[in-house]
């Protein structure tokens, strides 16, 4: 099995819990400070694992360049703009429309690599990725697939628009991402991901630390008051991105977000393990709808 996957898989895991965490502080923070907990709590994670990475293992940190910086800095801002918008699609709608129409990025990274980085995919890969999309429509709305439409059916809504809008901005961080694990010339994947992480989570801090001291100074309290809540979203979204950024520096960008729609079936599992409740036929089809998706997509890659 490629190592991509089950990285791919475990960042899936950590962002699933990510997610979950970070609504719930959103009771607690604005739009924008639970955005930044995110940041300030997992930059020191990712600078860590840096240095553990050249002082503990023997590697050195490949050559940085202003190209490298200029993507990176796209990317984070990306990340920002995208969490912001998906965090707010919740709030306009609830969380299953933000969670449907954010996970429309597999679409949209898809079109970016064939079109921008050249990166081409097969038209199996293509199908599994539409296949995926439905699972998790599915799944968001626990198997009532009733419900369905009743998300589907106002796409003008401002929580479906800021939903997709989330996931083409997302698909733009992936792919800035991707490209900019590229220009790294020097070490294995692994150093290389966590440059690309650590460089735009700093930058990720400074930018949102700056935006929040000009435009919403007392988040800046909060987020510190509260962070024995906060500092889970950090520690969850340093080891989800780790995840992405290693992943992405492996393999194609949209593989890797398409099988990481496997989030959701996480959210199935555990629901049912936690909860004990007994699944209904819907979500067993959304479940193998995603699985289907994953595996369409791993077979024809």
């Amino acid at each position: 099995m490629p190592l991509w996957i089950p990285i791919t898989i475990a960042a899936a895991l950590c962002q699933n819990i990510r997610t979950t965490m970070q609504q719930k502080i959103r009771g607690l923070l604005s739009v924008d400070g639970a955005n930044f907990v995110r940041y300030l709590y997992g930059a020191p994670l990712a600078l860590g694992a840096l240095a553990f990475l050249v002082w503990g293992t023997g590697r050195t940190v490949p050559t940085i360049t202003l190209a490298f910086l200029g993507l990176v800095t796209v990317a984070g801002v990306a990340q920002i703009v995208a969490t912001s918008l998906m965090i707010h699609s919740f709030s306009l709608r609830n969380f299953t429309v933000g969670t449907v129409y954010s996970k429309t990025e597999t679409v949209f990274v898809a079109l970016f690599a064939t079109y921008i980085a050249g990166e081409p995919l097969a038209f199996g890969s293509w199908i599994g990725i539409f296949v995926c999309l439905g699972g998790v429509a599915i799944l968001s709305v626990r198997g009532k697939l009733s419900d369905i439409r009743s998300v589907l059916a106002d796409l003008t809504h401002k929580g479906a628009v800021y939903g997709i809008l989330s996931g083409a901005v997302f698909a733009i961080a992936a792919g800035t991402i991707r490209e900019a694990s590229k220009l790294l010339p020097e070490g294995d994947f692994m150093i290389r991901g966590i440059t690309v992480l650590a460089c735009m989570n700093t930058i990720q801090v400074v930018l949102m630390a700056v935006y929040l001291a000009r435009r919403d100074r007392p988040q800046l309290g909060k987020v510190w008051h509260n962070w024995r809540s906060s500092i889970w979203v950090g520690i969850f979204s340093v080891l989800g991105s780790a995840g992405w950024a290693l992943a992405v520096t492996l393999e194609n960008a949209a593989l890797v977000r398409a099988v990481g729609q496997i989030e959701l079936v996480f959210t199935f599992i555990s629901s049912r393990l936690v909860l004990k409740e007994r699944p209904s036929l819907g979500e067993w089809i959304g479940s193998i709808l995603v699985v289907g998706g994953v595996v369409l997509i791993l077979v024809t890659r």
